[in-house]
């Protein structure tokens, strides 16, 4: 099982989002009924990516989905919830207080706004755009080389070859479509999974241009 001893802790998440995730608009009223397989351990299942103790960044965390879910799957895992609503960012903090996770921090902003102030060597994402818009903003927050974790459904490959060109743009080194939860979901969660090396700022072309005068040449 994902949850292990921890799946009266998943229980909880459930509750919650039934409850005040719906009141607050994170989830619609029609998604309570399969709020288990359908969102949360749908999210969880994607665990099985990341190495022990790894810092996971999830832009676009809304309602938690798959931050939280990942937090409880995995405490070693040091998880970081990206959103710009500021009333999405309170039920966040009050959810993480509730279930006492002390793995998670909640950080108010768009990922391009918050470049240089949190970096992981993962960024996680579901259902927030296509994979070249989602990619720029994400690759910006990898700490170096670094892989985006991208939550997609059946389409994935066929949006992976229509944006490969762009993704090559910001570093892409590797892709692979993947499936998780095989044994346990009716259907499994598909993600996209790209890891980059992005170029350093100013770089064009393989050259760092650098600031100031050109060098003089040399008599």
């Amino acid at each position: 099982m994902v949850f292990g001893d921890r799946t009266p802790l998943a229980e909880q998440f459930v509750r919650i989002l039934a409850d005040t995730g719906v009141s607050h608009g994170l989830i619609g009223p029609r998604e309570v009924p399969r709020l288990w397989e359908r969102h949360v351990l749908n999210c969880a299942v994607i665990e099985e990516t990341f190495p022990d103790s790894a810092r996971v960044i999830d832009v676009g965390s809304g309602a938690g989905l798959p931050g939280v879910a990942l937090a409880i799957a995995r405490p070693d895992l040091d998880v970081h919830l990206v959103e710009p609503m500021q009333r999405r960012t309170d039920w966040l903090s009050a959810t993480v207080t509730d279930l006492g996770l002390d793995n998670v921090t909640v950080h108010r902003g768009r990922a391009e706004e918050l470049v240089g102030m949190v970096a992981a060597p993962w960024v996680t994402a579901r259902a927030v755009a296509r994979i070249a818009k989602l990619a720029r903003w994400c690759v910006p927050l990898l700490d170096g080389r670094g892989t985006l974790v991208a939550m997609k459904g059946r389409s994935a490959q066929e949006e992976l070859e229509a944006d490969r060109r762009d993704l090559t743009r910001l570093g892409l080194l590797d892709a692979a479509v993947r499936q998780h939860g095989k044994v346990i979901l009716e259907e499994p969660t598909i993600t996209l999974e790209l890891t980059f090396e992005p170029k350093p700022r100013g770089a064009k072309d393989g050259v760092t241009r650098r600031r100031g005068k050109p060098p003089r040449p040399t008599p």
